[in-house]
Protein backbone atom coordinates (compact mmCIF):
# COMPACT_ATOMS: atom_id res chain seq x y z
CA UNK A 1 0.00 0.00 0.00
CA UNK A 2 1.16 3.55 -0.76
CA UNK A 3 1.73 5.79 1.38
CA UNK A 4 0.68 9.90 1.40
CA UNK A 5 4.61 12.21 1.25
CA UNK A 6 3.52 14.44 4.51
CA UNK A 7 5.68 17.06 4.69
CA UNK A 8 5.94 16.75 8.86
CA UNK A 9 8.65 17.54 11.17
CA UNK A 10 8.49 13.65 12.52
CA UNK A 11 8.87 12.65 9.58
CA UNK A 12 12.06 14.17 8.71
CA UNK A 13 13.64 13.26 11.89
CA UNK A 14 12.98 9.98 11.31
CA UNK A 15 11.83 8.06 8.19
CA UNK A 16 10.92 9.55 4.94
CA UNK A 17 7.69 8.59 3.40
CA UNK A 18 8.72 6.64 0.40
CA UNK A 19 7.53 3.08 -1.31
CA UNK A 20 9.97 0.28 -1.60
CA UNK A 21 9.27 -1.59 -5.22
CA UNK A 22 11.21 -4.96 -3.71
CA UNK A 23 10.10 -4.88 0.32
CA UNK A 24 10.14 -8.62 0.46
CA UNK A 25 13.30 -9.04 -1.29
CA UNK A 26 14.85 -6.75 1.70
CA UNK A 27 13.67 -7.85 4.33
CA UNK A 28 14.22 -11.81 3.45
CA UNK A 29 17.51 -10.50 2.64
CA UNK A 30 18.33 -8.53 6.13
CA UNK A 31 16.33 -11.83 7.96
CA UNK A 32 18.90 -14.43 6.26
CA UNK A 33 22.18 -11.88 7.27
CA UNK A 34 20.56 -11.99 10.70
CA UNK A 35 19.82 -16.18 11.09
CA UNK A 36 23.80 -16.17 9.32
CA UNK A 37 25.28 -14.25 12.27
CA UNK A 38 23.38 -15.90 14.50
CA UNK A 39 21.97 -12.66 15.88
CA UNK A 40 19.63 -12.36 19.50
CA UNK A 41 15.92 -12.66 18.76
CA UNK A 42 15.80 -8.90 19.81
CA UNK A 43 18.68 -7.66 17.48
CA UNK A 44 16.82 -9.30 14.64
CA UNK A 45 13.51 -8.01 15.13
CA UNK A 46 15.40 -4.40 15.38
CA UNK A 47 16.87 -4.94 12.02
CA UNK A 48 13.53 -5.96 10.27
CA UNK A 49 12.07 -2.83 12.07
CA UNK A 50 13.77 0.20 12.22
CA UNK A 51 16.76 -0.79 9.88
CA UNK A 52 14.59 -1.96 6.88
CA UNK A 53 12.18 1.58 7.66
CA UNK A 54 15.60 3.31 7.15
CA UNK A 55 16.65 1.57 3.77
CA UNK A 56 13.13 2.07 2.34
CA UNK A 57 13.18 5.58 3.61
CA UNK A 58 16.51 7.58 3.54
CA UNK A 59 19.37 5.39 1.68
CA UNK A 60 20.84 7.16 -0.73
CA UNK A 61 22.08 4.74 -3.26
CA UNK A 62 18.42 4.02 -4.12
CA UNK A 63 16.70 4.10 -7.54
CA UNK A 64 13.89 6.58 -8.26
CA UNK A 65 11.03 4.45 -10.05
CA UNK A 66 9.19 7.00 -12.22
CA UNK A 67 7.57 5.00 -14.70
CA UNK A 68 5.72 1.68 -14.86
CA UNK A 69 8.72 0.66 -17.36
CA UNK A 70 11.01 1.74 -15.04
CA UNK A 71 9.38 -1.11 -12.53
CA UNK A 72 9.13 -3.53 -14.62
CA UNK A 73 12.86 -3.37 -15.74
CA UNK A 74 14.05 -3.81 -12.24
CA UNK A 75 11.50 -6.48 -11.17
CA UNK A 76 12.12 -8.27 -14.39
CA UNK A 77 11.30 -11.44 -14.87
CA UNK A 78 8.96 -11.01 -11.40
CA UNK A 79 5.82 -9.47 -12.39
CA UNK A 80 4.90 -5.84 -11.53
CA UNK A 81 2.39 -5.36 -7.85
CA UNK A 82 -0.81 -4.35 -8.96
CA UNK A 83 -0.21 -1.12 -6.51
CA UNK A 84 2.83 -0.18 -9.16
CA UNK A 85 0.22 -0.74 -12.01
CA UNK A 86 -2.59 1.28 -10.71
CA UNK A 87 0.37 3.98 -9.92
CA UNK A 88 1.97 4.08 -13.03
CA UNK A 89 -0.03 3.17 -15.24
CA UNK A 90 -2.74 4.92 -17.79
CA UNK A 91 -5.22 4.87 -14.98
CA UNK A 92 -3.29 6.73 -12.42
CA UNK A 93 -3.90 9.75 -11.44
CA UNK A 94 -8.40 9.48 -12.25
CA UNK A 95 -11.37 9.28 -10.41
CA UNK A 96 -10.64 9.46 -6.13
CA UNK A 97 -7.13 8.83 -6.36
CA UNK A 98 -4.15 11.34 -5.17
CA UNK A 99 -2.46 12.95 -8.06
CA UNK A 100 1.03 10.77 -8.64
CA UNK A 101 2.75 14.35 -7.47
CA UNK A 102 1.48 13.89 -3.55
CA UNK A 103 2.48 10.68 -3.02
CA UNK A 104 5.54 9.31 -1.39
CA UNK A 105 8.43 8.44 -4.18
CA UNK A 106 8.78 4.77 -4.92
CA UNK A 107 12.08 3.01 -5.11
CA UNK A 108 13.90 -0.06 -5.88
CA UNK A 109 17.18 -0.53 -3.27
CA UNK A 110 19.70 -3.23 -4.39
CA UNK A 111 19.92 -5.95 -1.92
CA UNK A 112 23.58 -6.62 -2.41
CA UNK A 113 24.58 -2.82 -2.48
CA UNK A 114 28.17 -2.66 -0.31
CA UNK A 115 26.83 0.39 0.97
CA UNK A 116 23.81 -1.33 2.54
CA UNK A 117 25.56 -4.13 3.88
CA UNK A 118 28.67 -2.05 5.40
CA UNK A 119 25.51 0.06 7.19
CA UNK A 120 24.22 -3.16 8.56
CA UNK A 121 27.51 -4.06 9.79
CA UNK A 122 27.76 -0.63 11.68
CA UNK A 123 24.21 -0.69 13.06
CA UNK A 124 24.70 -4.28 14.31
CA UNK A 125 27.82 -3.23 16.22
CA UNK A 126 25.90 -0.81 17.98
CA UNK A 127 23.27 -2.81 18.87
CA UNK A 128 25.25 -5.75 20.14
CA UNK A 129 27.56 -3.49 21.85
CA UNK A 130 24.14 -2.76 24.51
CA UNK A 131 23.89 -6.23 24.88
CA UNK A 132 23.88 -6.83 28.79
CA UNK A 133 23.24 -2.72 29.45
CA UNK A 134 20.00 -0.77 30.62
CA UNK A 135 19.28 -0.34 26.94
CA UNK A 136 19.09 -3.84 25.99
CA UNK A 137 15.07 -4.29 26.44
CA UNK A 138 14.22 -0.40 24.72
CA UNK A 139 15.64 -0.67 21.96
CA UNK A 140 12.70 -0.92 19.83
CA UNK A 141 12.80 2.88 21.01
CA UNK A 142 15.45 3.80 19.54
CA UNK A 143 15.32 4.65 15.36
CA UNK A 144 18.28 3.62 13.02
CA UNK A 145 18.85 7.14 12.37
CA UNK A 146 19.17 7.86 16.35
CA UNK A 147 21.09 4.43 16.80
CA UNK A 148 23.81 5.74 14.23
CA UNK A 149 23.68 9.15 15.67
CA UNK A 150 24.99 7.64 18.79
CA UNK A 151 27.29 5.30 17.09
CA UNK A 152 29.06 8.47 15.38
CA UNK A 153 29.20 10.40 19.00
CA UNK A 154 30.66 7.24 20.87
CA UNK A 155 33.06 6.76 18.34
CA UNK A 156 34.56 10.59 18.42
CA UNK A 157 34.40 9.91 22.32
CA UNK A 158 36.66 6.94 21.88
CA UNK A 159 39.09 8.72 19.67
CA UNK A 160 39.34 11.11 22.77
CA UNK A 161 39.94 8.52 25.28
CA UNK A 162 42.32 7.06 23.18
CA UNK A 163 44.71 10.01 23.32
CA UNK A 164 44.39 9.11 27.17
CA UNK A 165 45.08 5.63 27.36
CA UNK A 166 47.51 2.67 26.20
CA UNK A 167 48.41 -0.87 26.75
CA UNK A 168 51.86 -2.21 26.22
CA UNK A 169 52.01 -5.09 23.35
CA UNK A 170 52.15 -9.10 24.77
CA UNK A 171 54.22 -11.05 22.47
CA UNK A 172 52.52 -14.27 23.97
CA UNK A 173 49.36 -12.69 23.32
CA UNK A 174 49.87 -13.12 19.19
CA UNK A 175 50.86 -16.34 17.04
CA UNK A 176 52.92 -15.81 13.93
CA UNK A 177 50.84 -15.88 10.97
CA UNK A 178 53.00 -14.78 7.80
CA UNK A 179 56.20 -13.70 8.01
CA UNK A 180 56.73 -11.07 5.01
CA UNK A 181 60.55 -8.64 3.99
CA UNK A 182 58.72 -5.54 5.30
CA UNK A 183 57.30 -7.04 8.79
CA UNK A 184 54.80 -9.87 10.34
CA UNK A 185 51.09 -10.50 10.24
CA UNK A 186 50.25 -12.09 13.53
CA UNK A 187 46.86 -13.51 14.83
CA UNK A 188 45.64 -12.61 18.59
CA UNK A 189 45.09 -16.10 20.63
CA UNK A 190 41.71 -16.50 21.27
CA UNK A 191 42.91 -18.60 24.32
CA UNK A 192 45.22 -16.34 25.40
CA UNK A 193 44.54 -14.23 29.17
CA UNK A 194 46.26 -11.11 27.29
CA UNK A 195 44.11 -11.36 24.69
CA UNK A 196 41.80 -8.22 25.76
CA UNK A 197 45.01 -6.31 26.84
CA UNK A 198 46.66 -6.49 23.42
CA UNK A 199 43.25 -5.48 21.73
CA UNK A 200 43.53 -2.76 23.91
CA UNK A 201 47.27 -1.87 22.65
CA UNK A 202 45.46 -2.66 18.79
CA UNK A 203 43.12 0.29 19.46
CA UNK A 204 45.66 2.86 20.99
CA UNK A 205 48.05 1.98 18.16
CA UNK A 206 45.92 2.02 15.30
CA UNK A 207 42.93 4.90 16.61
CA UNK A 208 40.05 2.48 16.18
CA UNK A 209 37.05 1.07 18.37
CA UNK A 210 37.95 -2.80 17.98
CA UNK A 211 39.56 -2.62 21.75
CA UNK A 212 37.68 -0.29 23.35
CA UNK A 213 35.92 -1.57 26.23
CA UNK A 214 33.66 0.41 28.60
CA UNK A 215 35.63 -0.80 32.10
CA UNK A 216 39.47 0.26 30.73
CA UNK A 217 40.52 -0.92 34.01
CA UNK A 218 38.78 -4.58 33.73
CA UNK A 219 39.04 -4.53 30.33
CA UNK A 220 34.81 -5.47 30.07
CA UNK A 221 31.97 -3.75 28.35
CA UNK A 222 31.82 -1.99 25.34
CA UNK A 223 32.62 -2.42 21.62
CA UNK A 224 35.74 -4.29 22.94
CA UNK A 225 33.45 -6.54 24.17
CA UNK A 226 31.82 -7.87 21.33
CA UNK A 227 34.87 -8.62 19.43
CA UNK A 228 36.66 -10.33 22.23
CA UNK A 229 33.69 -12.68 22.78
CA UNK A 230 33.09 -13.27 19.29
CA UNK A 231 37.73 -14.09 19.45
CA UNK A 232 37.41 -16.29 22.38
CA UNK A 233 34.43 -18.13 20.70
CA UNK A 234 36.31 -18.91 17.38
CA UNK A 235 33.56 -16.45 15.57
CA UNK A 236 35.78 -13.87 14.64
CA UNK A 237 39.78 -14.11 13.86
CA UNK A 238 41.77 -11.09 14.41
CA UNK A 239 45.30 -10.33 12.63
CA UNK A 240 47.68 -7.36 12.84
CA UNK A 241 50.17 -6.11 10.90
CA UNK A 242 53.45 -5.11 12.42
CA UNK A 243 57.03 -3.79 11.03
CA UNK A 244 59.94 -4.93 12.92
CA UNK A 245 59.34 -2.60 16.22
CA UNK A 246 55.92 -4.44 16.48
CA UNK A 247 54.03 -1.21 15.68
CA UNK A 248 50.92 -2.29 14.24
CA UNK A 249 49.67 -0.99 11.07
CA UNK A 250 46.49 -3.16 9.39
CA UNK A 251 44.02 -4.67 11.47
CA UNK A 252 42.32 -7.58 9.58
CA UNK A 253 38.85 -9.27 11.23
CA UNK A 254 37.70 -12.82 9.75
CA UNK A 255 34.71 -14.04 10.21
CA UNK A 256 34.39 -17.72 10.62
CA UNK A 257 31.40 -19.63 9.26
CA UNK A 258 29.86 -22.99 10.59
CA UNK A 259 31.54 -24.62 7.72
CA UNK A 260 35.20 -23.39 8.71
CA UNK A 261 35.03 -20.63 5.72
CA UNK A 262 36.77 -17.54 6.05
CA UNK A 263 35.45 -13.92 5.03
CA UNK A 264 37.26 -10.98 5.45
CA UNK A 265 35.21 -8.55 7.42
CA UNK A 266 37.07 -5.91 7.98
CA UNK A 267 40.64 -4.28 6.64
CA UNK A 268 41.77 -1.43 8.30
CA UNK A 269 44.32 0.98 8.62
CA UNK A 270 45.29 3.70 11.26
CA UNK A 271 41.88 5.39 12.26
CA UNK A 272 39.35 3.30 10.45
CA UNK A 273 41.06 4.97 7.41
CA UNK A 274 42.12 2.09 4.19
CA UNK A 275 45.81 0.70 4.89
CA UNK A 276 48.23 3.16 3.04
CA UNK A 277 49.34 2.14 -0.45
CA UNK A 278 53.09 0.67 1.06
CA UNK A 279 51.18 -2.24 2.81
CA UNK A 280 48.87 -3.28 -0.06
CA UNK A 281 51.15 -5.80 -1.57
CA UNK A 282 51.37 -7.73 1.74
CA UNK A 283 47.05 -7.23 3.08
CA UNK A 284 47.02 -9.27 -0.42
CA UNK A 285 49.60 -11.95 0.25
CA UNK A 286 47.84 -12.25 3.34
CA UNK A 287 44.42 -12.62 2.24
CA UNK A 288 45.68 -15.18 -0.25
CA UNK A 289 47.32 -16.98 2.74
CA UNK A 290 44.63 -17.11 4.79
CA UNK A 291 42.59 -18.41 1.43
CA UNK A 292 39.16 -16.81 1.89
CA UNK A 293 35.56 -16.99 0.09
CA UNK A 294 34.72 -14.60 -2.32
CA UNK A 295 33.32 -11.70 -0.60
CA UNK A 296 35.07 -8.36 -1.20
CA UNK A 297 34.40 -5.76 1.52
CA UNK A 298 33.80 -2.19 0.70
CA UNK A 299 37.38 -1.96 2.81
CA UNK A 300 39.15 -3.80 0.20
CA UNK A 301 37.29 -2.53 -3.00
CA UNK A 302 38.38 1.05 -1.23
CA UNK A 303 42.41 -0.04 -2.20
CA UNK A 304 41.88 -1.89 -5.52
CA UNK A 305 42.10 -5.15 -4.44
CA UNK A 306 39.80 -8.09 -5.66
CA UNK A 307 38.97 -11.68 -5.13
CA UNK A 308 38.86 -13.35 -8.23
CA UNK A 309 38.98 -17.50 -9.07
CA UNK A 310 42.65 -17.32 -8.73
CA UNK A 311 42.92 -15.58 -5.39
CA UNK A 312 43.17 -11.96 -4.23
CA UNK A 313 44.92 -9.71 -6.30
CA UNK A 314 45.51 -6.02 -7.57
CA UNK A 315 42.47 -4.47 -9.49
CA UNK A 316 44.85 -3.95 -12.55
CA UNK A 317 46.36 -7.07 -11.99
CA UNK A 318 42.82 -8.80 -13.65
CA UNK A 319 44.02 -9.23 -17.42
CA UNK A 320 40.53 -10.51 -18.63
CA UNK A 321 38.39 -8.12 -20.26
CA UNK A 322 35.01 -9.54 -19.50
CA UNK A 323 35.93 -10.10 -15.57
CA UNK A 324 37.67 -6.38 -15.20
CA UNK A 325 34.13 -5.07 -17.13
CA UNK A 326 32.11 -6.86 -14.63
CA UNK A 327 34.29 -5.82 -11.43
CA UNK A 328 33.90 -1.98 -12.37
CA UNK A 329 30.71 -2.03 -13.04
CA UNK A 330 30.18 -3.75 -9.75
CA UNK A 331 32.42 -1.43 -8.21
CA UNK A 332 32.98 1.98 -10.04
CA UNK A 333 35.78 3.12 -7.42
CA UNK A 334 37.90 0.62 -9.12
CA UNK A 335 38.31 2.42 -12.12
CA UNK A 336 40.68 4.74 -10.04
CA UNK A 337 42.63 1.96 -9.64
CA UNK A 338 42.96 1.12 -13.51
CA UNK A 339 46.15 1.61 -15.57
CA UNK A 340 44.97 0.84 -18.67
CA UNK A 341 40.89 0.44 -18.68
CA UNK A 342 39.45 -1.08 -21.71
CA UNK A 343 36.89 0.97 -23.93
CA UNK A 344 34.05 -1.00 -22.75
CA UNK A 345 35.04 -0.01 -18.98
CA UNK A 346 35.27 3.75 -19.65
CA UNK A 347 32.01 3.60 -21.02
CA UNK A 348 30.50 1.65 -17.90
CA UNK A 349 31.72 4.51 -15.94
CA UNK A 350 30.70 7.53 -18.47
CA UNK A 351 27.18 6.41 -17.89
CA UNK A 352 27.30 5.61 -14.46
CA UNK A 353 29.96 7.83 -12.55
CA UNK A 354 31.15 10.03 -15.42
CA UNK A 355 32.93 12.23 -12.70
CA UNK A 356 35.60 9.47 -12.05
CA UNK A 357 36.34 9.97 -15.61
CA UNK A 358 37.13 14.45 -14.80
CA UNK A 359 40.86 13.09 -13.01
CA UNK A 360 41.86 11.16 -16.04
CA UNK A 361 41.66 12.01 -19.69
CA UNK A 362 40.11 8.52 -21.16
CA UNK A 363 42.02 6.60 -23.31
CA UNK A 364 39.33 5.84 -25.81
CA UNK A 365 38.43 8.76 -28.32
CA UNK A 366 34.83 7.69 -28.25
CA UNK A 367 34.47 8.30 -24.75
CA UNK A 368 36.26 11.29 -24.93
CA UNK A 369 34.07 12.83 -27.20
CA UNK A 370 31.15 11.74 -25.73
CA UNK A 371 32.29 13.83 -22.27
CA UNK A 372 33.61 16.84 -24.62
CA UNK A 373 33.08 20.52 -23.51
CA UNK A 374 30.41 22.32 -24.86
CA UNK A 375 31.95 24.98 -25.16
CA UNK A 376 35.29 23.74 -27.15
CA UNK A 377 34.30 25.32 -30.35
CA UNK A 378 34.81 28.38 -28.58
CA UNK A 379 38.32 27.31 -27.88
CA UNK A 380 39.22 27.43 -31.05
CA UNK A 381 38.93 23.66 -31.26
CA UNK A 382 38.08 23.02 -34.99
CA UNK A 383 39.64 19.82 -36.09
CA UNK A 384 37.90 16.98 -37.02
CA UNK A 385 38.65 13.42 -37.94
CA UNK A 386 37.20 10.19 -38.47
CA UNK A 387 36.55 7.15 -36.28
CA UNK A 388 34.41 4.53 -36.55
CA UNK A 389 33.49 5.97 -39.99
CA UNK A 390 31.35 8.84 -38.28
CA UNK A 391 33.37 12.43 -38.95
CA UNK A 392 33.19 14.51 -35.01
CA UNK A 393 34.31 17.92 -35.35
CA UNK A 394 35.08 20.15 -33.04
CA UNK A 395 37.87 17.31 -31.43
CA UNK A 396 41.40 17.43 -31.76
CA UNK A 397 43.02 13.86 -32.46
CA UNK A 398 45.72 12.99 -30.71
CA UNK A 399 48.11 10.83 -33.15
CA UNK A 400 47.47 7.18 -31.81
CA UNK A 401 43.96 8.70 -32.45
CA UNK A 402 44.99 8.98 -36.67
CA UNK A 403 47.15 5.73 -36.14
CA UNK A 404 43.96 4.16 -34.61
CA UNK A 405 41.53 5.66 -37.02
CA UNK A 406 40.23 2.80 -39.42
CA UNK A 407 40.91 3.71 -43.28
CA UNK A 408 39.16 3.65 -46.15
CA UNK A 409 38.99 0.00 -47.81
CA UNK A 410 40.66 0.14 -51.12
Amino acid sequence: MEVLALNTPTARLGYAPRNALNADELKAGIAARSRSRGDADDIRAWLLNHFYRHLVANFVPARTIESLEDACRVLAPAPVPAWVITRFGDAAGTGDRQQPAVLAPVVWVDPAEPALLALEKRVVEFLESRVGTSLAGKLDRINCPQALALWEQEHARMAARVERGWRKSSPEAVRLLLDLPGGQFVEFRHDSPLLRAEMAYESYAMRHCLGQFEDRRTLEGGYGERYAQAIEAQRVRLISFRDASGQPHVTISVIVHETSALEIEQVKGKQNRPPVARYVNEVVACLNALGTNETMPADCIAIGIVRTPAGWTHIDDVQDKAAQARLVARHPILFSHLQAPTPAVEWLVAARQPQLLHARTPNSAAVRYALRRLDGASRGESASFVTEGIEWPGFEASDDDRRDAPRPIA
